[in-house]
């Protein structure tokens, strides 16, 4: 038995479902063909988790519509944008622990100056108390 959908949900659902697969071809492009690892991983983190949020939100647009609403999509949804950017980070931590020489430069070759040098306000390296 199919029951049929709203236009404006099956079109609404139909826009989302072909942004969200642009947006997850665009990060698996990125994954495949950009050249080092901070880059491969910035396609997936980004632009693949917004791809699958998009064609979560047409899932939970179409269920609602149909009467049969779930909040399955929800809690994937919920659980993806959670997990996507701790992993990304995480992975990003490792890979600067395992090789140091990956991390960029500092933008100022020049040390930090020290608290209450006079190129430093009075009272901005010392704490506040109260």
């Amino acid at each position: 038995m199919t029951q049929t959908l709203p236009l404006w949900a099956d079109a609404l659902a139909a826009v989302l479902l072909v942004i969200g697969a642009g947006f997850a071809l665009v990060g698996s492009i990125g994954l495949a063909r950009l050249s080092d690892f901070f880059k491969r991983l910035h396609g997936p983190s980004k632009a693949t988790t917004l791809g699958v949020g998009c064609v979560l939100a047409a899932s939970a647009l179409v269920t609602a519509a149909a009467g049969r609403p779930s909040l399955h999509e929800l809690l994937i949804a919920v659980f993806l944008f959670l997990t996507a950017p701790v992993s990304a980070h995480l992975l990003v931590q490792l890979a600067l622990k395992a090789r140091p020489d990956l991390r960029p430069p500092r933008g100022d070759s020049a040390p930090a100056p020290a608290a209450g040098s006079p190129s430093q306000p009075a009272g901005a390296g010392r704490r506040r108390e109260g």
